[in-house]
């Protein structure tokens, strides 16, 4: 059957200028001495257990994994993030598409978050030039490198701009497609882009004034693992012409098994769960079933992991019993459930990010809270 589908070529798109913001990384950022608010006794415990198990984690050489959703990167925390990278508690970070996008816009334009409601009423949410632009080809020039999602961004950022291939690199690369099919195929992707939108093989400068806010770009200059993992169609970058499902699911699909690798050597480790009711717990279980699968030919178990899970949901019951009967409604808190069915250790705590994520790095670093966050950041 054939079905009609929509021209993006036929949009009108706007220069990212034009867009009002409604969150400014300079004003909003939460630096590391802001003061977390009280998270009360349970809350300080958990604290004082998962810095404990990082540190426990770190002396082990464990994965200390951290995914989190878009609202820890709109809420300002780049700053806390960042630390927790350089001073080696994290050692992986993951997130969905728009988390890559949030982070992106603040180190290329230092502002991001437009008003979704009034935008979609006058055609114009998430059409943007230069978010499309950039992205989409960071991405396509990734998939033609072999890196993954969050890496390919990370590294347009870090580097201020893309290298583009020749043409007659990319009829090369695709000529010998049965030595190497993956990047012959990205290869003929890119080819497509280069034509389609008359790219001259060159270097292409992007300057990022916001750089240092940039999380991405940190982890790649620090060789830290950053994975992306969206989905098809949620994200703005799907709005533009340039935007390319190939070299998402290349890309994608690399940061899916690295992260996978992560979680199959996780055993000993800690994964911390912040603010992700989706992604995280999604491609968690998954990986693990995966990582259990290797671990079990090989005659052992992934069973000493340590699982934190926050979000702003209340729950009533006590996840380390496990889950709960059907008839109660924190049955139902998904990012509980699939964490409390993956073994190990979990704990549950309902907080803001800000909060858990400044209280764990004072916490593990011994740093002297000197100011309130309140105020800043975008509304949870």
């Amino acid at each position: 059957m054939t079905h009609s589908h929509l021209d993006r070529t036929r949009l009108r798109i706007e220069p990212l200028r034009n867009r009002k913001n409604k969150v400014y990384i300079e004003r909003d950022q939460i630096p590391v001495t802001a003061r977390p608010r009280d998270l009360g006794a349970s809350g300080a415990a958990i604290i004082a257990e998962t810095a404990a198990r990082i540190h426990a984690a770190r002396a082990a050489g464990a994965p200390r994994m951290l995914a989190f959703g878009a609202h820890s990167i709109k809420n300002g925390l780049a700053p806390v993030f960042i630390r927790l990278i350089e001073s080696g508690w994290i050692t992986h970070l993951a997130t969905n598409g728009a988390g890559i996008i949030h982070d992106w816009e603040f180190a290329f334009q230092g502002s991001s978050s437009e008003d979704v409601r009034a935008n979609v009423a006058e055609g114009r949410f998430g059409i943007w030039e230069e978010t499309g632009r950039w992205i989409n080809l960071a991405i396509i020039v990734g998939a033609y490198n072999g890196t993954g999602y969050g890496e390919a961004v990370g590294r347009l950022v870090e580097e201020e701009g893309l290298d583009l291939p020749s043409r007659d690199a990319l009829l090369d690369a695709a000529a010998h497609a049965a030595d190497d099919p993956a990047r012959a195929a990205a290869a003929c992707d890119l080819l497509d882009v280069v034509a389609r939108f008359d790219l001259p093989p060159s270097r292409l400068s992007v300057p990022h004034p916001f750089k240092r806010f940039g999380l991405q770009a940190a982890a790649y200059r620090l060789g830290v693992l950053f994975t992306g993992h969206p989905m098809f169609g949620h994200d703005i970058i799907y709005c533009h012409p340039m935007n390319h499902g190939a070299a998402i699911g290349r890309t994608a699909e690399r940061d899916f098994l690295r992260f996978a690798d992560s979680v199959s050597r996780l055993d000993g480790g800690v994964y911390l769960s912040v603010g992700s009711a989706v992604m995280s717990p999604m491609v968690f279980e998954k990986s693990l079933s995966m990582a259990q699968n290797l671990a079990l030919q090989d005659g052992r178990r992934i069973e000493r992991h340590f699982m934190v899970v926050v979000d702003l949901q209340a729950s009533h019951w006590d996840w380390s019993k496990g889950e709960p009967p059907e008839d109660n409604p924190d049955y139902y808190l998904r990012y509980c459930k699939s964490f409390a069915r993956m073994g190990g250790e979990m704990r549950y705590l309902s907080a803001d990010n800000r909060d858990f994520l400044l209280a764990l790095l004072q916490h593990l670093e011994s740093i002297t809270p000197d100011e309130d966050w309140q105020g800043r950041g975008a509304p949870r």
